[in-house]
């Protein structure tokens, strides 16, 4: 379908049987998918989730450093989820792997670009429809997010789970962007005109970290569960 198909459809007529046979599909099949993200991922253990873009190359100093704070991620007990897609996502499952870690990809089929890498563990693979569903999971699943720079799809998750944190419908976790030079400007703008303007508080920005290196990547996520005395256990 067309998106001016789509456009079109959402003005058209439709009777009652056509309505209720189509949503009740759309219900069965959203149920279907929350299954099994349920099923598959209650048994991983604790594991960070690697967010950036899809378009990064392999030679991209960015993929490089997901590879590495992947690995260090294992190294430290911890598995790894991405949304199994191609470049960071397949950096952090990449880095996963090769410290024998817990490789998982949430995958969502996606019109102009390939399907899950080769370095998620096939019994941790799950592909999605729906968008809200995939992101379900990440946050109910994850115990920090690590963000490299991406695009709209990586603004979405940051944004996502921030907003959730900040209206306390789920309690906090870490959150770390890496690359000052990429994020910065962004965080500028939310300290300067977002804060400014009253729109958050200033102790939502302390919900973000911001680092340069793996190291610290790793570091920020091992500080904030040592207040609590908690470890990985696998």
């Amino acid at each position: 379908m067309t998106n001016e198909d789509k456009i079109k459809q959402a003005f058209k007529d439709r009777d009652w049987n056509e309505i209720k046979t189509h949503d009740s599909w759309v219900i069965f099949k959203v149920m279907a998918e929350m299954v099994e993200g349920f099923e598959k991922l209650a048994k991983i253990g604790p594991c960070v989730s690697i967010f950036g873009s899809a378009r990064t190359k392999s030679d991209n100093p960015y993929y490089k450093m997901a590879e590495e704070i992947a690995a260090k991620l294992v190294r430290h007990g911890y598995g790894v989820i991405t949304g199994g897609g191609p470049g960071i996502m397949e950096a952090g499952n990449k880095g996963a792997k090769s410290e024998k870690g817990k490789s998982v990809g949430l995958n969502i089929e996606l019109p102009h670009e390939q399907g899950n890498n080769m370095y998620i563990d096939p019994d941790k693979l799950i592909s999605f429809d729906y968008f809200f569903v995939r992101k379900v999971m990440f946050v109910k699943y994850s115990q920090g997010f690590i963000v490299m720079p991406g695009g709209f799809g990586t603004l979405d998750e940051l944004f996502e789970a921030v907003t959730l944190i900040q209206t306390n419908k789920i309690g906090r976790f870490p959150i770390v962007l890496v690359g000052e030079e990429f994020w910065g400007g962004l965080f500028d703008w939310i300290k300067g005109t977002m804060l400014k303007a009253g729109n958050i508080s200033p102790e939502d920005l302390n919900l973000i970290n911001i680092v340069e290196t793996p190291t610290d990547a790793v570091r920020v996520i091992d500080e904030f569960y040592s207040k609590y005395l908690l470890s990985p256990n696998f």
